[in-house]
């Protein structure tokens, strides 16, 4: 009975890599389904098994576990973190003057793209417009005005033999940096210290010469990723299972040194045991599962490779508009919210 338990258990928490496919892929653990074993699940045994571990974290990018949750809920947050946390980007631009080579679409997309550091739970978002008002007018609370206005010239300090541009031009390279924010009304007192504007300074927009200048306006609101790409909080959302790695024998010498090869470095290394090199798995999260181990004969059936079902490894870039934790915990409250709307829904239901 021991062993079946065994089984039952790698089966529902295991997905093994073999050498020419997956193992125990499909969920199994739901009421029922293996005699003797209680699925069913509970708000006691959710709370006792989840937990969220911060293994990294900087200014723009966060490494954190999420244990003791399905698939299902691991991928609603990652797509939430893509497409529902709001952020603030340019939304119309007013070209006044365009003389570069580069056409107005072309600009007013690049520029759109430029990522915005601004709050967004500072703002609200932009309305339909009242009847009456000018579309090119934006309101304190909906709207960051920024204002991109360069001209090029000669350089009249430029020596005669000078080939190079940087010298021969001024203001001959247009950067995000020149895109400068505009206060409406009163944000200049509200947001006097939050340095509005791009979050990257060196995005190089256009390239001018003499006589040729930009003269736009651009209007910022809030928005999120699921009506346009610009509007996406993250540079990149994604989670892998945690790789499992199990020697199945003590693997000595010449054999010990190949393994670690198989492996990415720092996943595995060798021990001293009496004079004598072994194979010891040291860190198995830090390996890519790429299978190299299965293509040698004398080594495949020295190693089990797994991966662990609800053991999930984010990994969360900002953009730059909002710190990684921040985004973290603003996809939360998004998915808190879809579960009242849904409960709320059902009971509404369920009276009717």
């Amino acid at each position: 009975m021991a062993a079946t338990m065994s089984n039952v258990e790698e089966i529902r928490s295991r997905v093994i890599l073999q050498e020419f496919g997956l193992k125990n892929v499909h969920t199994t653990d739901y009421p029922g389904n293996y005699p003797g074993y209680d699925d069913s699940w509970s708000m006691q045994n959710f709370q006792k098994n989840f937990r969220i571990d911060i293994v990294d974290m900087d200014e723009s990018t966060m490494e954190f576990d999420m244990v003791g949750i399905d698939a299902s809920i691991a991928n609603a947050f990652r797509r939430i973190l893509l497409a529902e946390v709001p952020t603030m980007a340019v939304e119309k631009v007013f070209i006044y003057n365009n003389t570069s080579i580069v056409q107005d679409e072309i600009l007013a997309h690049r520029l759109g793209l430029i990522p915005i550091k601004a709050d967004p739970r500072l703002f609200e978002y932009r309305g339909a417009d009242l009847e009456g008002q000018n579309e090119e007018e934006g309101s304190e609370i909906d709207t960051i005005k920024l204002q991109l206005k360069v001209r090029c010239s000669n350089n009249p300090r430029a020596t005669k033999d000078s080939a190079d541009p940087r010298e021969l031009y001024l203001n001959h390279m247009v950067y995000s940096k020149d895109m400068k924010w505009v206060p409406i009304g009163n944000q200049a007192d509200v947001f006097a210290d939050a340095n509005i504007g791009p979050v990257h300074g060196d995005i190089l927009l256009a390239q001018l010469r003499p006589g040729q200048e930009l003269d736009i306006v651009m209007h910022c609101v809030k928005g999120i990723g699921q009506d346009h790409a610009k509007f996406s909080p993250v540079a990149t959302a994604s989670y892998r299972l945690l790789p499992e790695i199990t020697l199945l024998q003590a693997v000595e010498g010449e054999q010990a040194q190949r393994l670690r090869s198989c492996f990415s470095r720092g996943v595995m290394e060798l021990e001293d045991r009496d004079g004598k090199k072994f194979a010891k798995v040291v860190n198995s999260r830090l390996d890519t599962c790429s299978r190299e181990v299965l293509r040698h004969e004398d080594l495949k059936d020295l190693v089990k490779l797994a991966r662990v079902r609800d053991h999930f490894i984010f990994t969360v870039e900002s953009s730059g508009s909002l710190p990684p934790d921040v985004l973290v915990t603003e996809a939360i409250k998004v998915l808190m919210t879809k579960c009242s709307r849904f409960l709320n829904e059902l009971n509404t239901s369920n009276m009717e």
